[in-house]
C-alpha cells in the first residue's frame, strides 16, 4: 500500500476528488497562549485485489505533555451550498460532501479509504504553560504491521508575547431546543444541565464571551403561529391576586456560564421575531395546570402582556443587580425588524424602556433609520448593510452575518473557502467593532423550526439556509459536541484581532493598518478583502514579527 501525505494550513479545505496543493509555511509562529493548526492530507492507493478501507494508525510524536491533539475532518452532505445568485468567491456551489466535523481520534486508529483524499486537522495547543521557542511536531501513519506508511513535520515557534484578553464582544447563539430534542432529555433537567455545560465551554473555548440567556422560549426562527419546544428559565405562577417569578433557575444558568468564562449575557427578545407584533411563548403554573399564557395571540402591546412586563421586569432587574452582573447585561426587542416594522418595534420599546434605565439595548437590524429615530441603542446591522452606519460614525458599533450576506462580504458557509471565514478579524479590527454576533451556535432544525433535523444529514435547515449558517456544532455521542473547521478557523480570526490590538499596543494602529492593507496597495473594507490565502498567512506572520521585534526590545 502506498500513502501520500501532504501538509496544508488551517485555511485548506480538503475534497475527496481534489489533490490539494500545500500551502503551509516551512514554521508556524504562534504566541504563548495561542493554539495553532494545520492540516495533513493522505491519499491511499494499492495494487492490493479488494482493498477499499482499512484502520491505520496515526499518532503525534512529540514531548510536549499532550499539546498536540488530532482530528480526522469528517464530511456532510449539502444539498444548497449556495445561493444561485451569489458571488464566485466559492470552493463550488454543487452540492455535494463537504469536509467540516472534526472527530478527535481515538486510539490512535484511522479509517482508510482506497482513493480518495482524506484529511487530519493537527492543533498544537501551548497553553500548559511551554516557554518561547521551536517545537517540532511529527505525525506518522502506520499500517495495522506498525510500519511507517508516511510521515509529516512541521516546526511551530513560540514567540516570548502573550495574546491580550479579547475585547471583542462575541456571541453565537445557543438554540437550547436543540440539546433537548437530540438527546431526548428534558430541557432543564439535571442531565441537560450537564450536556449544556459542555456545550457552553466549548464556545468559551473559541471565543465567546457572551451567551444568549432564554428568559423565555426564544422567539427566533418560529413559524407564525407554531411554536418550539419549550426552553424556559424563568419559572411563572399566573394566581388571581397576581405574578409571581422563581428565578432559581436562571441564577443557576448564569453562575455555571460565568464559571465557563461567560462574560456578558443577552437577555432573550421579548417580543416576537420581524417586529415586535406579539409576546414570546410564555408558560406558566395556572389553577389548571401548566399551560402557555402568552404567544403569538397576544398583542405585543395589549394590556395583559404589558402587566405582566410591568410586574416581571422590575424584578428580573433587582435580581441581576443583587447578583452583581447587571453591568454585564444586555436586552433585546426583536430580531431583524424592518422599514415597515418601526413602529410595532418603537411602541414595544416604549413598554419596557422606562423598566430597563441604564441597560444597554441591542438588536439585528439593518434599517438606519431605527437608531436615527432613537429606538436602538446599539444596532447590529449586516455587513453588507453597514456602510449608513459607519458613515454615521455610530459608536461602539456592532455587526453580523447570515444566510443573506452571500455576496462579496465574509461569511462561513461550508462552500466558501476558510480565508472568507478568517477575514472578518481584518474587518472588525479595522472598522473598531464592539461586537460581532451569529444566528446559529447550533440550530438544528429545519427553517421556522418546523421539525428537528439531524446535522450530519441536513446541514441546510432543510434547502432554506446554505450549509454552515445555522451552525458550529454538531451533536457529540457522548454528550460533548463535535466541534467544525469553521469553529476552528473562526477563533483562529479572533486571536488575530487580539495579536492587532496587541501590536498596536506596543507599536501603533497605523503600522497594523499598513500591514492589512500591504502599505495602501489592498484597501480593506467590508466587502473588499484579500482572495489569497497565503495573503492571510503572510499578514499574520508580519503581525507576529513585529510583536516579536518590539517584546524582545522592551525585554532588553
Amino acid at each position: 500500500m502506498k500513502l501520500t501525505a501532504k501538509k496544508l494550513s488551517s485555511l485548506d479545505k480538503v475534497f475527496l476528488d481534489r489533490d490539494p496543493a500545500p500551502t503551509c509555511e516551512p514554521i508556524g509562529t504562534a504566541l504563548r497562549n495561542e493554539p495553532f493548526s494545520f492540516q495533513i492530507a493522505w491519499y491511499a492507493e494499492s495494487e492490493e485485489d479488494g482493498f477499499n478501507a482499512q484502520t491505520i494508525g496515526v499518532a503525534a510524536v512529540d514531548n510536549y505533555g499532550g499539546t498536540v491533539r488530532l482530528y480526522e475532518i469528517g464530511l456532510v452532505p449539502s444539498e444548497l451550498p449556495a445561493y444561485p445568485q451569489s458571488d464566485d468567491d466559492f470552493i463550488t456551489k454543487q452540492p455535494g460532501l463537504f469536509p467540516d466535523p472534526l472527530y478527535e481520534v481515538s486510539h490512535g486508529a484511522l479509517r482508510l479509504v482506497a482513493c480518495q483524499w482524506r484529511s487530519l486537522w493537527v492543533e498544537f495547543d501551548p497553553r500548559g504553560g511551554l516557554p518561547a521557542g521551536k517545537y517540532s511536531i511529527r505525525v506518522e501513519f502506520r499500517d495495522p504491521d506498525g510500519r511507517e506508511l508516511a510521515s509529516v513535520e512541521h516546526t511551530v515557534e513560540l514567540l516570548n508575547a502573550e495574546l491580550p484578553k479579547q475585547e471583542l464582544i462575541h456571541t453565537e447563539w445557543f438554540h437550547y431546543d436543540g440539546i433537548a430534542a437530540w438527546y431526548r432529555i428534558e430541557a432543564f433537567g439535571e442531565r441537560y444541565w450537564e450536556l449544556l455545560e459542555s456545550y457552553i465551554v466549548t464556545a468559551v473555548e473559541h471565543g465567546m464571551n457572551m451567551l444568549l440567556t432564554p428568559l423565555f422560549t426564544p422567539p427566533l426562527d418560529t413559524k407564525v403561529g407554531g411554536e418550539r419546544l419549550t426552553t424556559q428559565l424563568i419559572k411563572v405562577t399566573d394566581a388571581a391576586d397576581g405574578y409571581t417569578f422563581d428565578f432559581s433557575s436562571l441564577k443557576r444558568f448564569i453562575d455555571m456560564s460565568r464559571h465557563a468564562g461567560i462574560e456578558y449575557f443577552e437577555m432573550s427578545h421579548l417580543f416576537t421575531q420581524w417586529g415586535a407584533k406579539a409576546a414570546p411563548k410564555i408558560m406558566a403554573e395556572t389553577k389548571a395546570g401548566q399551560r402557555q399564557i402568552f404567544g403569538w395571540d397576544t398583542e405585543a402591546t395589549g394590556p395583559e402582556y404589558m402587566s405582566f412586563l410591568e410586574s416581571f421586569l422590575p424584578q428580573l432587574v433587582r435580581n441581576l443587580r443583587e447578583w452583581g452582573i447587571a453591568e454585564k447585561c444586555w436586552f433585546h426587542i426583536s430580531d431583524e425588524p424592518n422599514m415597515s416594522q418601526l413602529d410595532t418595534y418603537g411602541a414595544a420599546l416604549k413598554i419596557v424602556q422606562p423598566h430597563l434605565l441604564g441597560f444597554r439595548m441591542l438588536d439585528a437590524l439593518s434599517e438606519y433609520a431605527f437608531y436615527e429615530e432613537g429606538l436602538v441603542q446599539t444596532p447590529v446591522p449586516a455587513s453588507n448593510h453597514i456602510e449608513p452606519f459607519l458613515e454615521g460614525q455610530v459608536s461602539r458599533l456592532w455587526t453580523y452575518y447570515c444566510c443573506a450576506q452571500y455576496k462579496d462580504v465574509s461569511n462561513r458557509f461550508m462552500a466558501m473557502p476558510s480565508r472568507r471565514n478568517r477575514i472578518i478579524a481584518g474587518q472588525l479590527y479595522k472598522y473598531r467593532m464592539e461586537g460581532f454576533l451569529h444566528w446559529g451556535f447550533n440550530f438544528w432544525n429545519s427553517q421556522f423550526s418546523i421539525k428537528p433535523i439531524n446535522p450530519y444529514a441536513v446541514t441546510d435547515a432543510g434547502c432554506a439556509f446554505p450549509s454552515g449558517d445555522a451552525f458550529l456544532v454538531y451533536p457529540g455521542e457522548n454528550g460533548r459536541p463535535v466541534m467544525s473547521i469553521r469553529l476552528k478557523v473562526m477563533r483562529e480570526a479572533l486571536n488575530d484581532l487580539r495579536a492587532m490590538q496587541l501590536l498596536e499596543r506596543i507599536a501603533s494602529r497605523e503600522l497594523v493598518l499598513d500591514i492589512l492593507e500591504d502599505g495602501g496597495r489592498c484597501p480593506l473594507t467590508f466587502s473588499e478583502y484579500p482572495r489569497d490565502e497565503n495573503v492571510l498567512i503572510h499578514i499574520r506572520s508580519r503581525i507576529n514579527a513585529e510583536i516579536a521585534a518590539r517584546i524582545d526590545l522592551i525585554a532588553t
